[in-house]
């Protein structure tokens, strides 16, 4: 039985062999793979922590490369033909430059997400916190685009065929070369901006902004674009250029407190000075108040009314329009109860000749 067997194995073709062996190498560094994590695993005891995290994100990058190894190790040993030879080898190249640019995106998000754990948003006072993470996250983006498009290019220019394309593309640099520009323009426009983003911070995550008349905040900052959560849980997605190119108001640019502005339009009999008095009264018991402003002003004056802008600050904008709301509703309740004749009213005054005048034109339809 066993002479049959070396006797079938003989009479293989010759390229069995090597593929055999081959083969035989990547199922032992896949073994080898999973052996060593479950060692590390009992010795180090990685339930939860950084060492189970950093094992996590770099369990992928390392099987590949345990897999390399092997083919390394056995390739020498092995007689293979000259073009399987030279394609083996080529295909070792672009996995350890594959690997490589892998790992240094494992490395990146790994160290970066780790460094971010302890910064909350869950509090009125996290400026510091939505800087600092957006500054990361933003920066982390641009620095795995630039690792992916490194990575790509130095796996293609392995390639003959794209190493002679690269040659003449220089030695035509004129058209070809503008045609490449207008169409990486796009994400080479977004990669500088998401830069500038990150450094000069006109937004951050989190940030009340209104963009094309849409209030909301900064949910997500991607490489390409921007997600803004509108109030009434729409979704806005904004080009990552169009706060670099285009005006916008950030409301929380400094810090997330902010001044509500109420209006009332009222007659000219309006007491303004116990009103003022009333305001204060009930922005003082306000729980949305922040202790900071609260005040009184006629702004303008018309024909029919007066306008009263009052003034209150809270912690957030959220926050500062429960408490508009809730001072407009309580002063107009006050008003109607206090003071009816203050609220605005149509004024008519008749002369005596018009009334005649009136009186007269009736009795003639009358008769």
């Amino acid at each position: 039985m066993i002479e049959e067997i070396f006797a079938l194995f003989e009479n293989l073709p010759a390229f069995v062999y090597p593929v055999i062996v081959i083969v035989s190498a990547v199922i032992v560094a896949l073994a080898a793979h999973w052996l060593a994590f479950r060692v590390v695993q009992r010795i180090f005891d990685t339930s939860g922590g950084l060492a189970e995290t950093l094992m996590r994100h770099t369990k992928s990058p390392l099987r590949l490369a345990f897999i390399l190894v092997g083919l390394i190790a056995v390739l020498p040993q092995v007689a293979l033909p000259r073009i399987w030879e030279g394609r083996l080898q080529h295909t070792a190249l672009v996995l350890i430059i594959v690997l490589i640019g892998w790992t240094m995106l494992m490395l990146t998000n790994f160290f970066t997400e780790r460094s971010v754990v302890r910064y909350r948003f869950d509090t009125d006072d996290n400026l510091a916190a939505r800087k600092y993470v957006t500054q990361v996250r933003v920066l982390r983006r641009a620095i795995d685009i630039i690792v992916v498009i490194l990575t790509t290019a130095a796996a293609l220019l392995t390639f003959e065929g794209v190493q002679q394309y690269g040659v003449s593309l220089f030695a035509s640099a004129g058209a070809a070369g503008l045609v490449l520009g207008l169409a990486g323009r796009p994400v080479l426009a977004n990669l500088i901006a998401g830069i500038q983003i990150a450094i000069t911070q006109p937004i951050r995550l989190e940030d009340v902004v209104i963009v094309e008349g849409e209030w909301g905040w900064i949910e997500e900052i991607s490489a390409t674009y921007v997600v803004v959560r509108i109030w009434d849980w729409r979704r806005m997605v904004v080009p990552l250029s169009y706060f670099i190119e285009q005006p916008f108001q950030n409301w929380t640019r400094e810090a997330a407190s902010i001044i509500g502005e109420v209006t009332w339009h009222l007659d000219y009999t309006v007491p303004v000075a116990k009103v003022r008095a009333k305001l204060e009264e009930l922005v003082k018991t306000s729980p949305y108040w922040d202790g900071n402003v609260v005040n009184l002003q006629v702004t303008d004056a018309d024909k029919e009314t007066i306008k009263l802008r009052g003034l209150m600050s809270a912690r957030t904008s959220p926050i500062a329009w429960d408490l508009r709301c809730e001072i407009r509703e309580k002063l107009i309740d006050w008003l109607q109860a206090e003071y009816p004749g203050a609220l605005p009213r149509l004024r008519v005054y008749a002369t005596q000749a018009s009334t005649e005048a009136v009186a007269e034109q009736q009795s003639r339809k009358l008769g």
